[in-house]
């Protein structure tokens, strides 16, 4: 992995605030809340939003001043398709503001800044869900085992938009207002949802084919469980917050199809866990090479952290309850392990700047 230098600061970083902040969002949701746990995610919300800051600004300086290396990502075949991660660091932190952050900036701030980053966010996930894409249709060169847990950054930021725009859903006028937010945001779970059946189709096909690979991408196979359990997250927010969008007929509907596809959802998320942890078990044995792809261990384990915990609330099962708190242990384990490494790897040897692409 290489060291962080503004003179090549590329957007698989921003993994690492999606990775905080879906720590904060998690503990915030959790079904077993104990003292001093709200505390504890108000702060580590506080840090994802330095990092966000830092980011944002360390970006710009670097298109700035290193503009010629800046527009070379886009068509690299793997690093291309981490511009997916900033529009979901910006919506990690904003439904952050309003699950935690309302405790020290008031509610109605929390709200502004919620729908602020909800909308830059919204608007960099769309454009990434196409642009990349389209990108790998056109410009990238790919083979038959090229397809890796990565495709799917450009086309989640969608889903993370429809699970984050649940929240805004109450500060929004009932009628036409939160209608359209609502089922705008069932459009916006769509879109991510059948892109990503598509790539893990893809991604399945190229294992059982073609093996697991280069060990430095194990860790992007548990991506996969991003999209899965942000869309358990999505539905589950959506049916609370569909109250005075639709009739209550309708709210029932979603509701009961937010419990159904959620606990159908969670069996294949939990079978991708155990096959993906027990290929990064074994690839470990053998030497798993550190660099910001272990972000991946973080993110997309807090996501069904977050689903887990609505479909347990909606569904009243013990069970589902436990799992999410499992979950949750494995996430704050992960968080742990690779803030840690990051910092350290950062404090240590320096490499390329074509090093550091390629080792992300």
């Amino acid at each position: 992995m290489a060291r962080f230098t503004l003179s090549n600061v590329t957007p698989n970083w921003f993994a690492s605030v999606m990775g905080t902040g879906i720590v904060a969002n998690a503990a915030a949701v959790l079904p077993l809340q104990f003292p001093g746990l709200r505390q504890a995610a108000l702060a580590v919300w506080l840090l994802a939003s330095l990092l966000l800051v830092f980011l944002v600004t360390a970006s710009a300086v670097h298109w700035a001043r290193h503009r010629a290396v800046a527009r070379t990502h886009h068509l690299d075949p793997v690093m291309a398709h981490f511009y997916g991660a900033p529009p979901m660091a910006f919506l990690t932190v904003g439904a952050g503001a309003i699950l935690v952050g309302k405790d020290l900036i008031g509610t109605p701030a929390a709200v502004a800044v919620d729908a602020a980053l909800w909308t830059i966010g919204t608007i960099g996930g769309l454009l990434s869900a196409v642009i990349v894409p389209y990108l790998a249709f056109t410009r990238h060169e790919n083979t038959a085992d090229s397809a890796f847990g990565g495709w799917l950054m450009p086309v989640v930021p969608p889903m993370v938009s429809a699970a984050t725009g649940a929240l805004l859903l109450p500060a929004l006028p009932a009628g036409q207002a939160r209608e359209g937010m609502l089922f705008g945001c069932y459009a916006l779970f769509g879109l991510s949802l059948f892109a990503s059946l598509i790539i893990i189709v893809q991604l399945w096909q190229r294992l059982a084919v073609h093996a697991v690979g280069p060990r430095g991408m194990v860790p992007t196979l548990w991506i996969v469980l991003g999209p899965l359990g942000q869309s358990i997250t999505a539905v589950n927010l959506l049916a609370a917050n569909a109250g005075g969008a639709v009739s209550p007929s309708t709210g029932r509907a979603l509701m009961d199809f937010a419990v159904v596809y959620g606990v159908s959802t969670l069996g294949f998320a939990l079978l991708w866990l155990a096959v993906a942890a027990a290929i990064t078990i074994r690839t470990a044995r053998a030497g798993l090479p550190f660099s910001l792809t272990w972000w991946s261990f973080t993110f997309p384990v807090g996501t069904c952290v977050t689903g887990t915990a609505g479909l347990a609330a909606h569904t009243g099962l013990v069970a589902i309850g436990a799992i999410s708190v499992a979950l949750f242990a494995l996430l704050v384990v992960a968080w742990i392990t690779v803030g840690i490494r990051t910092v350290g790897e950062n404090l240590g040897r320096r490499t390329t700047a074509r090093g550091a692409v390629r080792a992300a």
